[in-house]
């Protein structure tokens, strides 16, 4: 039975032994209890003060943090600040290369003076990156989530999500932020590494298994980007969106709709964007209504860095500090991140002239506090010592550098699994695998010899390692060249760069054609280089003209096609680009999306052979390098039409991957042809791997619905299954399909199942369809909301 109390008692956090303790400290009193008796003793000060974050480095050598400066904000002094408390420490471990064990102490430290500056006792939330892993030195650097998307295999990133968590967790860390459910809707945007692909029940369903590994580690998972970031105009980072209601509500929303549903996720991140003018840091209807009220969220809601400031000097829709503050409040932000800014002095000044209602404050604050009673911090035997630290001496700092290790070999074995996985077999002509009579072996490209090339922008080594050029990457990156090496053991393996990944300097041309035609065979390695803000081809702030290949690279391989050598063409990168002649006339195409740190070995394991082919592509490769923004999710005119000379179709389709077997699919079986609105279908066919070698296929179920009220794509994901078959080995498949997601946005906006007829297809991916059945809806219109079920499934074996 909870104790309650009255009112909270005003003590020092350290509380003598037989003392009562405070209502907000006692973890048998309910959560609600200790909240209030929290906000009942706060001064506006002490609450807004739980509002913010401070961006801080730890220590290299175990002392306390020390604010990090940014050409966004003005330095911070602690000792100020930390008597009122502090609601988060931004990115202790993602700010500089530190010892993971003295990064740890450095933590723990600061959090002992947090706690000990504060009236009640309160210690910080210590958030980091985690996008690809966690975001510290000498961690795990895991494929980006495109790469997740490519594996169409959610326990996999599940399993991922946890070993991440549990490694945030063990040095000290609450909350994650990640992972991102952006849509893409033009591959052009900087930032499509970051996100799982382009159809929104494949990031559904894949970034939620990845909050449900994140939260069953005890980390704080965070939703980004709330919402509609991806679809901003021309693929440009920031920029506005023009999106109409209905494809934000059938397009944007479902992948953060499932995760609130399924995940059990505790935190949101607002975007930076605005959509049709109101920027999502402003934005009630999105933050609070919508989110909270609809959904039912009960976390909090975080500023993405300096989001809030933004609506003052990017959106021009405030005209002060505080004005942001008191709009971004309103909307339903609570916590502004990364550091001290309008919540700071700006909405204090307003809450004392009266222009900022304190129940605003008290609102967000609720849910702070609530969140960090669920964390335990605020019981008062919370112990501030990080798991990794216990039972240590932490006064001997130099016997702990180098005790904690945070890419262990099941790490390791995770993201080579993932890896594995995520590599797409494009196109083979039979060249691949490699088999003993390939005794030449000729590496080209700029990738080729590049550690970098498996990493995406928010990987430790390329978010902050590159500067400090003079440390290691702390983790161990094979190049391509270095894994073809030591997987083609028979091989000649010679390598010659070429060019450079984005200049025009071609001057590397001949020595790498006259290695061609004096091998085998060729491998040419292309792609990216991750970077921010300009400083890569792909990453934050890196957006593209075009998709054609950065600099000269497309040169390179029509270069080597000339050769008549057979090429196989090895794509390093964060988003798809047109491939040009290699398409049609190229032995063999592999596309690996920063594939992390076991990424090369991967490739090459399934260029030998080694490793069968099993991805499938999270998004399509265009024929084109000029035809943006387009995905597969396109209406009857969106696609190859009569009425334009212009052909967007992809020279590989969403969901398209080959392997080194054969799939035979035959035998559907519909249950029943009529199925009520408020029913569901249920089918059934024989899968068969009638080719040479163990395989797997990736059971695809697409709805196309021939008429609807409003326009509609041909055809969309809405469930999907991975099995492995042996040679010769079959199975039946047993496919169940909801009348409930056949729903969309109807004219009235109301989200609605039409009766009439539904194509079930059965496919390899978007462009290959295997089998069909029809189903006609029968019944009444029936309108949907958020408890309507979001799951097409797919079930293997005789049920």
């Amino acid at each position: 039975m909870h104790t309650k109390h009255e009112s909270g008692t005003r003590t020092s956090t350290a509380t003598p032994p037989h003392a009562e303790v405070p209502v907000w400290a006692d973890a048998s009193a309910a959560t609600a209890d200790r909240v209030e008796a929290l906000v009942r003793e706060m001064t506006p000060r002490e609450k807004v003060a739980q509002l913010v974050g401070v961006w801080v480095g730890a220590s290299a050598e175990g002392g306390e943090v020390a604010p990090h400066q940014h050409d966004m904000e003005e330095g911070v002094d602690l000792d100020a600040l930390l008597p009122d408390g502090l609601g988060q420490l931004t990115r202790p471990f993602g700010t500089a290369p530190v010892d993971p064990a003295l990064g740890a102490l450095s933590l723990l430290r600061t959090q002992e003076r947090i706690r000990s500056s504060n009236r009640f006792g309160i210690p910080a939330v210590a958030h980091e990156e985690c996008l690809a892993g966690f975001a510290a030195w000498g961690a795990t650097a895991y494929p980006v989530p495109v790469s997740w998307g490519a594996t169409f295999d959610p326990d996999l990133v599940r399993r991922m999500a946890d070993a991440i968590g549990r490694d945030m967790r063990s040095v000290g860390i609450h909350q994650g932020l990640a992972p991102v459910l952006d849509v893409v809707r033009d591959a052009r945007w900087g930032r499509v590494e970051e996100t799982v692909g382009e159809d929104p029940y494949l990031v559904g369903t894949i970034t939620t298994a990845y909050v449900q590994g994140l939260e069953r580690a005890g980390i704080v998972a965070t939703l980004k980007h709330f919402a509609g970031y991806s679809a901003s105009r021309a693929g440009r980072n920031h920029a506005p969106v023009s999106m109409g209601a209905r494809e934000r509500a059938d397009v944007v929303l479902p992948p953060f709709e499932m995760a609130v549903r399924e995940g059990g996720v505790r935190s949101v991140m607002a975007a930076y964007t605005d959509t049709d003018g109101v920027a999502s840091h402003a934005d009630p209807e999105l933050l609070t209504r919508l989110l909270r009220d609809a959904w039912g969220f009960t976390g909090t809601v975080v500023a993405d860095y300096f989001g809030v400031a933004f609506l003052k000097l990017l959106h021009g829709v405030a005209g002060t500090w505080a004005h942001s503050a008191a709009l971004a409040l309103e909307a339903g932000v609570d916590v502004e991140l990364p550091t001290v800014k309008t919540f700071g002095e700006p909405l204090l000044t307003a809450l004392e002239k009266g222009e900022v209602d304190e129940a605003l404050v008290d609102r967000a604050l609720r849910r702070v506090l609530a969140q960090k009673i669920e964390l335990g911090l605020l019981d008062a035997d919370w112990d501030p010592v990080p798991e990794v630290l216990r039972g240590r001496d932490l006064t001997d700092t130099e016997a702990l550098r180098g005790t904690v290790d945070l890419d262990p070999e099941g790490n390791r074995e995770i993201a080579r699994a993932l890896a594995e996985e995520a590599v797409v077999l494009l196109r083979n002509d039979g060249t691949l695998p490699l088999g003993p009579d390939v005794r030449k072996v000729a590496v080209v490209g700029p990738t080729a010899e590049d550690p970098m090339a498996v990493l995406g922008c928010y990987s430790f080594p390329a978010h902050v390692g590159t500067h400090h050029p003079e440390l290691p990457h702390g983790i161990a990156l094979p190049t391509l060249a270095e894994s073809l090496r030591a997987e083609l053991t028979g091989a000649e393996v010679s390598v010659a760069r070429g060019c450079d990944i984005d200049t025009d300097d071609a001057s590397g041309f001949d020595e790498a054609v006259a290695l061609a035609m004096a091998s085998d065979v060729v491998v040419v390695a292309v792609g990216d280089r991750a970077g921010l803000f300009g400083r890569g081809t792909s990453g934050e702030g890196c957006d593209a003209e075009t998709l054609r290949l950065p600099g000269v690279q497309q040169d390179l391989v029509d270069a080597l096609l000339a050769t008549g050598t057979p090429v196989v063409v090895v794509v390093l990168s964060g988003r798809p680009y047109a491939l040009g002649g290699a398409t049609g006339s190229a032995a063999g195409i592999v596309q690996a999306f920063f594939a992390g740190e076991e990424g090369t070995p991967a490739i090459a394991r399934v260029i030998s052979g080694a490793v069968e082919p099993q991805g499938r592509l999270p998004l399509s490769v265009p024929a084109s390098e000029h035809l943006q923004p387009t995905t597969y999710l396109a209406p009857p005119l969106g696609r190859q039409n009569g009425v334009s000379n212009l052909d967007p179709t992809a020279a590989f389709a969403f969901g398209h991957g080959l392997t080194y077997t054969s799939f035979a699919w035959s035998d559907v079986e519909l249950d029943r042809p009529d199925v009520p609105t408020d029913g569901a279908a249920t089918l059934a066919f024989t899968l068969r791997n009638d080719g040479p070698r163990t395989g797997t296929e990736v059971v695809q179920v697409y709805l196309h619905d021939p008429v609807a009220t409003v326009v509609r794509p041909v055809q969309r994901l809405v469930g999907y299954g991975r099995v492995v078959l042996a040679a010769g080995e079959e199975t039946r498949v047993h496919v169940r399909v909801p009348a409930d997601v056949a729903a969309y946005t109807g004219r009235d906006g109301r989200r609605v199942v039409e009766p009439g007829e539904l194509e079930v297809r059965l496919g390899a991916s978007s462009a290959d369809t295997r089998l069909t059945a029809t189903v006609t809806l029968t019944g009444a219109e029936r309108a949907v909301d958020h408890t309507r079920e979001l799951h097409a499934t797919v079930a293997f074996g005789e049920v």
